[in-house]
C-alpha cells in the first residue's frame, strides 16, 4: 500500500502542500492581528519581494508578460508530457497531475507569503496620524483646490504639444531613476515602506492591453511593476509609483494610490510632481462633481489652468476608443473579484477611496498651518 502511495504522491507534491499550508497559516494570522501583519509585511516579506524585484530587474522586458504570451506553448507541453505519463500507467498520470497542482500551489503560496498580509496591516491613515471619515462637499472642494494649486505650481516646468497633452521630457529609464530617488526620500519619512530600488517594466503589448482599462499591474510571482505605456504621458509616473508601492508591500489599492502621491511629491522633478497632483485631483474632482456640481464648476472655471484643461480633453479623446468593450467588462469583474477575495470588500471601487485619504491629509495640513 505504501509503495503504491509513493508511486502516486511525489516528495515535490508533499513539499508544495506544506508550503501552501504555511502560506495559508500566515494569511490567517495576518487577518486576525494587524500587529502581526505589520511585522510580517514590513520585516519578513519585504526580503523575498525585494529579491524577486532585484532578480527580474536584470531583464529589460517584463518576465510576467513573457510567461503569459508563452502560456499556450506551456499548456501544450503539459498536455504532451501528461500523455507520455499516461502511456506508462494511470498512476504516472495521476502523479504528474498532482505535481502540476503542487506547482500551482507554490505560485499561490508566493502571493500568500510575500503579499497577502498587506491587506490586513494597520490602515494607512492610522500610520500617518490622519483622521479618515466621511467627507462633505466643502471638504472635497478645499482638497481639490489644494491639489489644483499643486498642478499650477508645477505646470510651468511641463512641456505640452500645442492644443494637446503634456510630454514626458525623458525616457522611462530616467523616470525610474527619479522615482527611485523619490522613494528613497519617502522611505526615510515613512518607515513602513520597504526600502529597495526597482525598475517598472513597460509592457510590450500596451496598446491592446489598454482595452482592459488597466494602466499598471504588480505581478507577485515575478516581483515586477508592469506599466501600460500606451496611456498618456502624464499618467505614467504616477502609475509607476503606484505599482512600486505594491512592490514595497502596500497592498490596498487606495493606499497604494496615496503612497504614490506622497512619493511623487518627494521628487525634485516637476513632471513627476505634476503627475501626482493631477492624478489625485482627478479622483477628488470626480467625487466633488458627484457631491456638488456648482462647486465643481466654480473651481474648474476659476482655478484649473488652460493647459491642464487641454490635458483632460486630450485624455478623453484618447480613451474614447477603448471606453466600451467586452474585454474591459471581463477585466473589471476579474479584478473586482480578486480584490474582494483579498480583504477589500469595495472591490475596484477601493481605488477611489484615495479621496478620503487626500481630504484627511489636507485637513491635517490646514491644522498644522493654523497651529503655526
Amino acid at each position: 500500500m505504501k509503495s503504491k502511495i509513493k508511486k502516486i504522491i511525489s516528495p515535490f507534491f508533499l513539499i508544495s502542500a506544506a508550503i501552501l499550508a504555511a502560506g495559508l497559516a500566515i494569511r490567517i494570522a495576518a487577518s486576525q492581528s494587524a500587529a502581526f501583519a505589520d511585522f510580517w509585511q514590513t520585516k519578513v516579506a519585504s526580503v523575498p519581494r525585494a529579491a524577486l524585484a532585484y532578480i527580474t530587474n536584470i531583464f529589460p522586458f517584463s518576465i510576467a508578460e513573457s510567461i503569459i504570451l508563452t502560456a499556450p506553448l506551456t499548456v501544450a507541453l503539459f498536455i504532451y508530457f501528461a500523455g507520455k505519463s499516461a502511456s506508462d500507467s494511470w498512476a504516472g498520470t495521476f502523479r504528474y497531475s498532482l505535481n502540476l497542482l503542487g506547482a500551482a500551489a507554490i505560485v499561490y503560496a508566493v502571493l500568500l507569503v510575500n503579499f497577502s498580509a498587506g491587506y490586513y496591516t494597520t490602515p494607512l491613515d492610522q500610520r500617518l496620524g490622519l483622521q479618515r471619515r466621511e467627507v462633505s462637499a466643502e471638504e472635497l472642494y478645499d482638497t481639490a483646490y489644494a491639489l489644483i494649486d499643486g498642478v499650477r505650481d508645477n505646470i510651468d516646468g511641463v512641456g505640452f504639444v500645442y492644443g494637446e497633452g503634456s510630454v514626458m521630457p525623458y525616457s522611462l529609464g530616467e523616470m525610474n531613476k527619479k522615482l527611485n530617488a523619490a522613494y528613497e526620500t519617502a522611505c526615510e519619512k515613512y518607515g513602513f515602506i520597504s526600502k529597495f530600488r526597482s525598475n517598472p517594466k513597460p509592457v510590450a503589448l500596451s496598446e491592446p492591453w489598454t482595452y482592459t482599462h488597466i494602466s499598471g499591474v504588480y505581478t507577485f510571482f515575478t516581483g515586477e511593476a508592469n506599466i501600460n505605456v500606451n496611456f498618456p504621458d502624464y499618467t505614467i509616473p504616477y502609475t509607476a509609483a503606484h505599482e512600486m508601492a505594491h512592490q514595497r508591500g502596500i497592498a490596498r489599492e487606495d493606499e497604494a494610490n496615496f503612497v504614490a502621491f506622497l512619493v511623487c511629491l518627494e521628487s525634485d522633478d516637476p513632471y513627476i510632481r505634476y503627475s501626482g497632483y493631477a492624478s489625485v485631483y482627478e479622483y477628488v474632482a470626480t467625487s466633488l462633481y458627484s457631491a456638488d456640481r456648482e462647486l465643481y464648476r466654480s473651481l474648474y472655471a476659476q482655478r484649473v489652468p488652460a493647459l491642464y484643461k487641454n490635458e483632460m480633453i486630450a485624455y478623453n479623446e484618447f480613451f474614447e476608443r477603448y471606453r466600451e468593450n467586452k474585454v474591459a467588462e471581463v477585466s473589471e469583474k476579474v479584478n473586482n473579484g480578486y480584490l474582494q477575495a483579498h480583504g477589500q470588500p469595495e472591490g475596484t471601487r477601493s481605488y477611489g477611496l484615495v479621496v478620503d485619504l487626500a481630504v484627511a491629509y489636507y485637513k491635517a495640513a490646514d491644522r498644522s498651518v493654523t497651529a503655526d
